[in-house]
């Protein structure tokens, strides 16, 4: 690994959640690491185009009593001296996808032992019908699921929507027979996504989860909670692995519905007939 300032301020942001406005501090800090020990507070707010409370509040999001402590902490960790460009380090777009590389990688490692995704993938394809659940970050992860999920599975219900009428939905899923829900939870975690899947656990469902981490608040409400990691390397979180962990239930659970296969068949072959594709 690199010893540049950058490379030092980077392991400083390691492991802290941090908001959009202030992965954009910490951008605009690793572009100027040589100078920023040097910036008041005002004048990293101007350079990464936020104001000067925000900068105060990284600060101690970072774990510091404020600014003036962080920058005491950066002249330590980047002095001037050390400044160096580095032409041979990675920028920032890299290291993004060189972290999603790495969440992957994980996940493989995770799939070695298949039993909970094969668990899962029973649970899922035995609800009739299925609930999938994903909020706000999470929506596009259950919207693609849902999407595929249709086409082998003969009821999805797709709940991407909050509000009073979540309950309403849930409930309406329970008396037509469900059995499990699929929710997709991903940083930063509405409270919403907590209450409905403990809501639908008192409801009787089983509750299979994606979540970014085994300690996400959403654990406590899942009877099966299958970890993927989000990138948290630019200003939105990255989720390749949790869209990829869909893919895989999706496949898990083909294998638990016998005439899956079929349904796919007979879906292609209305393709062709109505013209759907171009190709």
């Amino acid at each position: 690994m690199s010893d540049s300032p950058a490379a030092r301020l980077q392991v400083l942001f390691e492991g802290h959640r941090l908001t959009p406005t202030q992965r954009r501090i910490a951008h605009s800090m690793v572009r100027r690491a040589g100078d920023v020990p040097f910036l008041s507070s005002v004048e990293l707010a101007e350079l990464a185009g936020v104001s000067q409370p925000s900068v105060t509040r990284f600060a101690v999001a970072l774990g510091f009593d404020g600014y003036p402590a962080l920058r005491r902490h950066l002249r330590e960790v980047a002095p001037p001296e050390a400044a160096v460009p580095d032409e041979d380090a990675p920028n920032e777009y890299q290291q993004a996808v060189q972290a999603e590389i790495e969440n992957l990688q994980h996940l493989a490692a995770m799939l070695a032992e298949p039993e909970p995704v094969e668990r899962a993938g029973r649970l899922l394809a035995a609800s009739r019908p299925l609930p999938v659940l994903g909020l706000r970050a999470a929506s596009s992860q259950a919207r693609g699921f849902a999407y595929f999920a249709a086409k082998v599975h003969p009821d999805v219900r797709l709940l991407d929507e909050g509000g009073s009428m979540l309950a309403d939905r849930i409930d309406a899923a329970r008396r037509a027979g469900a059995s499990t829900l699929l929710c997709f939870a991903l940083p930063r975690h509405p409270r919403e996504v907590v209450e409905a899947l403990e809501y639908a656990r008192g409801a009787g469902l089983t509750v299979v989860t994606v979540a970014d981490s085994a300690f996400a608040p959403v654990a406590a409400h899942s009877d099966l909670l299958i970890p993927a990691a989000v990138g948290t390397g630019l200003a939105f979180d990255t989720a390749c692995a949790p869209m990829l962990l869909g893919r895989v239930l999706l496949e898990a659970m083909c294998d638990g519905l016998p005439d899956a296969q079929a349904r796919l068949e007979d879906f292609d072959a209305q393709a062709a007939e109505r013209g759907l594709f171009v190709d």
